[in-house]
């Protein structure tokens, strides 16, 4: 039988290399039931070494705030062109394509050079900005009411639009992955136009930098298994993997 100093140490370790912890597994790898291995993680809390969550930790909050999009564009840069640029190779010719707002999708944009016509749908102004310089694509720009911080639209208009396209994929940044709680956005209405964009494509296409895996927005946009795709960065650690497998995932990292 360990002792709590040793089961403290494994838990920490586990965090600062995968990034989240389950209730389950901690009392699976140490041979301690769930009630002694959520005591662990309570008093790992109080001495601030981590932050509970429900049947899980991680190092810090996993909720995050609404940021704007020009301070998102400067994290991750380069880890996002990558990302961008492996999505470009998923628009095949002629294809019609739903893009939501982000720093990442606008670093989606920046990329795509279609040598065939391409359409795209989308809710956000700067991603149709920067598309208006480049051939071959045709943008429909959707209307609604504006909201500053994602330089996009959204609102019950937005929404009706959507029922009257369909698309072949929907490329969807997003703020937050969380294991349990699932696919998230720091903003409601956000998160709801999200799901309308999604019911809208035959598949779904998530591009995000690993900084956002184990992480929550307030927005819920979808569990884990409506995602048919994740487009990220090799800092995602070997548990997330995991995780994203079995839900059929099927995971793309530059």
């Amino acid at each position: 039988m360990l002792s709590i100093a040793e089961r403290h140490k494994y838990i920490i370790e586990v965090l600062n290399k995968e990034g989240f912890i389950k209730v389950i597994d901690i009392a699976n790898a140490l041979n301690i039931t769930t009630v002694t291995a959520r005591k662990d993680l309570k008093q790992l809390e109080e001495k601030g070494l981590l932050y509970r969550t429900h049947g899980s930790a991680s190092p810090a909050n996993p909720h995050i705030g609404d940021r704007t999009v020009s301070e998102k564009e400067k994290i991750k840069i380069t880890e996002k062109n990558r990302i961008g640029m492996a999505a470009t190779r998923l628009i095949e010719e002629n294809d019609s394509v739903i893009m939501n707002s982000g720093s990442t999708i606008c670093a989606f944009a920046e990329q795509i050079d279609p040598h065939a016509p391409l359409r795209v749908v989308t809710s956000s102004l700067k991603v149709s900005l920067i598309l208006g310089e480049k051939d071959n694509i045709n943008i429909v720009q959707l209307g609604g009411s504006y909201r500053n911080r994602s330089m996009s639209v959204i609102g019950s208009y937005t929404l009706s639009l959507l029922e009257k396209v369909t698309c072949s994929k929907f490329f969807l940044g997003v703020d937050g992955i969380d294991p349990e709680f699932g696919v998230t956005t720091s903003n409601l209405e956000e998160a709801e136009l999200n799901i309308a964009m999604m019911n809208a494509s035959l598949k779904t296409i998530v591009l995000c930098d690993s900084s956002k895996f184990g992480r929550k927005g307030f927005g819920k946009i979808c569990n884990l298994d409506k995602i048919d795709a994740i487009i990220t960065d090799s800092g995602i650690s070997e548990s997330m993997k995991e995780v994203l497998e079995e839900n059929g995932i099927q995971l793309i990292i530059v």
